[in-house]
């Protein structure tokens, strides 16, 4: 740690017992494959990926089973090569119970790879690159299980100038981070380098916690390495201080920066973003090697002889990791994460998924039952313990009151559900319940309001174009009246017309008739005295002229009116 790394403390904290030194021990185990793989579609946040594969396929390990639904979600891959059983509903590893749409691939025994091959990115731009981590299903592993390539962006600045590698690892029980530490160190700070010219980052910061002393000293050492690789000092691993939950991102941001990230913010409008270490190898097995994300450390601990860690297939019942490590016959649970945050699976049949970092083993000695709860004394201790510096008791009463809009306005949602605040209680309230409860029924009423939203926006639709038809169909009505009413009009017009008699059309006929002879008269005749004439002689003719052209045009009026 260097000498001039300032440390910011950040709210609250508890100090629970951690119970990490029973699984780091031994080192990193491979297990086993199953004989049956229950792969979930769903595994990060974001859209349910697309099933891409029917049930008798083959399929190859790393091959894309479930494509990624838009950019807001990252695709899922085969964890080894065999035959798709089905794609159907499977229980999921919730404490809900429910089920969701798997993948279900029986192995072959050949763990046959995809044609693997690494990916240049730099000569690839950062959207082709986030583009193939999402493809290749990187998520966070530090519990979040958010979509790697989204947060490897710079934001509007195009750069940071903090990257931060949590290695902190605060929940009790858990040490998969510790133990990848210790082992693949070097290997992770490939995947910080990588991420760091992504993000054009000015250093990289590894906060890890002083109660890891092995991983600390091997991450400076390949630290050091990476530095004088590079030319700079870059790269700086950081002892902090062990106090639950210094792993959450906001708070290691706060412990190693002194930066305060807003609840609604992102961390990168203030120069800084937060990966865990696992998700840094991630990113440089997709990278460098074309390896999709298909596996992950896991930790099994609790009510077992023989608590260790080992790299697990996704898909891989817990049921087989736990009975690797000896369960002891009073164990009557399974709990996905720490005690603290962690899980209660609906059974132990439920897959190992990227969220999966801790496979608890419990029973009622290791996890008595809660006390009865009691009222609420508001002593205050919860607000002191709370690392979000919110008012934990405020949100209780008005959760456990259904008053959601009251609860809202003490930043509900700014909770991380830590647990500080049930772990400190006097009264045994499980606060964290009750914030669950209310963040569920407030999406819930969200929902509901989004569909009545769309529901009235269709029915005001109806109801506009309902009018607009009716007046399209009156405007055609009015034109097809006025257009019968000027027919009509016409016709009264040319009834009232006076009757032609046979004796006008007799007249008619008979000044036609001279007209066309006059006519034929005047063409044929060539008169032969009209050359050599005198001057009364042409004045003559031209009077002649003149009395013929009146008495046409006398005769023309009379045409008309018969006509």
């Amino acid at each position: 740690m260097s000498a001039l790394q300032r440390l910011f403390k950040f709210h609250g904290g508890v100090k629970p017992a951690y119970n990490k030194e029973a699984s780091t021990g031994l080192p990193i185990a491979v297990a086993p494959t199953p004989t049956l793989l229950v792969i979930p579609l769903h595994q990060s946040i974001g859209g349910m990926p697309r099933p891409l594969v029917k049930a008798g396929e083959r399929v190859l390990k790393g091959q894309r089973i479930g494509g990624a639904d838009g950019n807001a979600s990252s695709a899922v891959h085969a964890s080894t090569s065999g035959a798709v059983v089905a794609v159907e509903m499977r229980l999921m590893p919730h404490t809900s119970g429910l089920s969701a749409l798997c993948v279900v691939i029986e192995p072959d025994g050949r763990d046959e790879w995809i044609a693997r091959q690494p990916f240049d990115f730099r000569k690839a731009s950062p959207t082709q690159t986030r583009d193939y981590l999402r493809d290749a299903g990187v998520v966070g592993l530090g519990g979040a299980v958010f979509p790697t390539h989204l947060k490897l962006n710079p934001g509007k600045h195009g750069k940071l100038d903090t990257l931060v590698l949590n290695g902190a690892e605060c929940e009790p029980f858990i040490t998969c981070d510790d133990v990848l530490m210790r082992e693949r160190a070097e290997t992770i700070l490939k995947g910080a380098i990588i991420m760091r010219e992504m993000l054009s980052a000015r250093q990289v910061l590894i906060g890890i916690e002083d109660n890891k002393p092995e991983a600390i000293a091997a991450m400076e050492i390949a630290a050091q390495a990476a530095n004088q690789a590079a030319g700079d000092l870059a790269m700086q691993v950081v002892s902090v201080p062990t106090r639950y939950p210094a792993g959450g991102a906001k708070q290691l941001i706060r412990v190693l920066t002194g930066i305060e990230v807003p609840h609604g913010k992102r961390s990168t409008d203030y120069g800084v973003q937060c990966f865990n270490v696992g998700t840094a190898y991630a990113v440089y097995e997709a990278i460098a090697l074309g390896q999709p994300l298909i596996s992950r450390i896991v930790t099994v601990a609790g009510n077992v002889g023989q608590a260790r860690n080992y790299e697990a297939l996704f898909g891989t019942p817990m049921r087989d990791l736990v009975a690797l490590c000896d369960p002891l016959p009073d164990s009557d649970r399974v709990i996905m994460g720490g005690p603290m945050m962690g899980l209660l699976m609906p059974g132990d049949e439920v897959p190992v998924v990227k969220a999966t970092n801790c496979v608890l083993v419990g029973s009622r000695k290791l996890f008595p039952p809660p006390p009865p709860e009691m009222p609420c004394i508001r002593c205050g201790e919860c607000a002191k313990a709370c690392p979000a510096d919110l008012q934990p008791f405020e949100m209780y009463w008005f959760s456990r009151a259904k008053i959601f809009g009251k609860a809202q306005e003490y930043k509900l949602f700014d909770c991380i559900e830590c647990g500080c605040c049930a772990y400190v209680c006097p009264s045994h309230i499980p606060l964290v319940d009750y914030y669950r409860f209310a963040k569920s029924e407030i999406w819930a009423r969200e929902v509901d309001k989004e569909a009545a939203d769309i529901a009235r926006e269709r029915y005001e639709f109806r109801l506009l174009r309902e009018e607009r038809e009716k007046q399209e169909k009156a405007a055609k009505l009015a034109a097809k009246t006025a257009a019968g009413r000027e027919k009509a009009a016409a016709a009264i017009a040319e009834a009232a017309k006076p009757a032609a008699t046979p004796e006008d059309d007799t007249k008619k006929a008979l000044i036609a008739a001279a007209l066309e002879r006059a006519k034929a008269q005047k063409e044929q005749v060539h008169p032969g005295n009209v050359s050599n004439l005198t001057p009364e002689q042409e004045a003559e003719v031209t009077a002649i002229e003149a009395r013929r052209a009146e008495i046409r045009e006398m005769a023309k009026p009379h045409l008309r009116q018969d006509d």
